[in-house]
């Protein structure tokens, strides 16, 4: 299982999203949308940050757009528990 953040330089809700999943421990790459708009486009992100969590195949298991605290918690969870 992977944890992809999507984000943009200078995005105040990108900053509070990885500020939250540091605090939490949650290990992730961070990918800039703009600077690679392939990758971006590959995984059909229209927004960030976005954060997306990927089984072993690449397969999206869960997607959270936006700072939404209740979603990055379950993706916490989901982490843990794997």
């Amino acid at each position: 299982m992977k944890v992809i953040k999507f984000e943009n330089e200078g995005c105040k809700p990108c900053e509070a999203v990885q500020e939250f999943l540091e605090r939490e421990g949650v290990k992730f790459k961070a990918i800039d949308a703009f600077k690679e708009p392939r990758e971006a486009a590959k995984h059909d992100i229209g927004g960030v940050p976005t954060v997306l969590v990927l089984d072993d195949e690449g397969n999206e298991l869960k997607r959270s757009v936006g700072f939404k605290p209740a979603e990055l918690e379950e993706i916490v969870e989901m982490v843990e528990k794997a």
